[in-house]
């Protein structure tokens, strides 16, 4: 099961280098705000379809919920901001492996404490040993 997991988690990053590859003409086009724009409206408006279609009716209601889980709300436009403006202008290798340096450092320091309710799991070794490699990656990428 796992390993289905990591090939899905995989496979979403891919897609988010398409994502990034297709932002930079769109942005280019119809200035980065638009664009960011149109993606997430397409995006609304697909996941309302699939709403309708498979969310469980009973679930608890949204805004009964705490308001720092819909901080992913602010964080998601500002995301795809940055990948319309650097795609373009440092190359979606580039900007991904810069995001993936990001993300893996704060990740490790959310799984460290546990945060946004997650099960605590230490920084080890092994995880900082895998996050120098993507720092080194990121490194060698904006040398060449």
């Amino acid at each position: 099961m796992q390993l289905m997991l990591i090939l899905l988690v995989v496979l979403g990053g891919m897609g988010l280098s398409v994502e990034a590859g297709l932002l930079g003409p769109l942005g280019a086009e119809v200035g980065e705000l638009w664009a960011t724009f149109s993606i997430f409206g397409v995006g609304a408006a697909l996941t309302f379809i699939l709403m309708l279609f498979f969310s469980p009716r009973n679930s608890p209601s949204f805004f009964s919920q705490p308001s720092w889980t819909l901080l992913g709300g602010i964080l998601g436009p500002i995301y795809v901001v940055i990948l319309t403006i650097t795609a373009p202008a440092i190359g979606i290798a580039m900007t991904m492996i810069g995001i993936l340096t990001g993300q893996v450092s704060k990740s490790l320091i959310i799984d460290h404490f546990g945060l946004f309710a997650s099960q605590p799991r230490p920084i080890d070794r092994k995880r900082l040993i895998a996050l120098g490699f993507i720092v080194a990656a990121l490194i060698l990428m904006a040398q060449g």
